[in-house]
């Protein structure tokens, strides 16, 4: 939920909100919380009243119309809009030159796969997620937050205007996997595409639309195109199972 009037974003959810206690905790302009709660926000409590910043006690139906959820957990923090950056030619140098990984989402559905995403990609140190700001659904909420349990606080996340584009400069300096569940090569490819690409070390994971998959010319510039095997009683995962699966599998190259 954000708040127009004060540019704010609601983070709800203890690992949440912690994650963004600890990481970020400027961020934070006000929380409220369960009395039961307390214990775990009293570092946070302490700095926001030296920042003379609001904190309060709160029962259930006050934390519900704070965050405009039922899934707050006893906590929720409201916190300045996120400010996403416009991706550089210095960070695409960096992300290479450190060998990172990272994740390219194209079209990819709604703010909670983002968060699914987020948390996995936290969670097999993935560095940072790039958003195309023409796609209309994935955007950094209060549901994404949530469904990241404190992962979006470990990625850099960053916009671009043409995934094509990027992609273009992105496989100069990095593997770019896309993926497609009609690829001739399977995710069990990846180690001898890593081997036999040593001069990039860092990889980028492109993700697409659950229906529609990744546009043919998102496909032409993605250094190379692999898939998920299955039994086919399923059409395609979820794409943050899928996002999960793959991340894990660079995760132990």
């Amino acid at each position: 939920m954000r708040n127009k009037l004060t540019n704010e974003l609601a983070v709800c959810g203890m690992n949440a909100v912690l994650a963004v206690c600890e990481h970020h905790p400027q961020s934070v302009n006000r929380l409220f919380l369960r009395e039961d709660r307390l214990q775990s926000f009293t570092a946070i409590c302490k700095q926001l009243a030296e920042r003379k910043r609001p904190y309060k006690i709160c029962e259930e139906e006050e934390l519900e119309r704070v965050c405009k959820s039922v899934h707050h957990q006893g906590v929720v923090a409201m916190i300045e809009e996120p400010v996403i950056e416009p991706l550089s030619l210095e960070d695409l140098d960096l992300w290479a030159d450190k060998g990172r990984t990272g994740v390219l989402l194209h079209s990819v559905g709604n703010d909670h796969n983002l968060g699914a995403i987020a948390r996995a990609a936290a969670f097999f140190d993935v560095s940072y997620i790039v958003l195309n700001e023409r796609d209309t659904e994935a955007r950094l909420t209060t549901s994404a937050y949530r469904i990241a349990e404190g992962g979006l606080e470990h990625l850099t996340v960053r916009r671009i205007t043409s995934t094509s584009a990027f992609l273009k400069d992105a496989s100069k300096r990095l593997i770019t996997i896309g993926t497609d569940i009609r690829a001739r090569m399977r995710i069990s490819d990846l180690s001898s595409i890593a081997k036999n690409t040593q001069s990039k070390k860092g990889i980028v994971l492109v993700l697409g639309n659950e229906e529609t998959g990744l546009p043919e010319e998102v496909k032409d510039q993605c250094s190379h195109m692999l898939r998920i095997p299955g039994t086919g009683n399923i059409d395609s995962l979820n794409v943050s199972q899928a996002a999960a699966l793959f991340l894990h599998a660079i995760y132990e190259l």
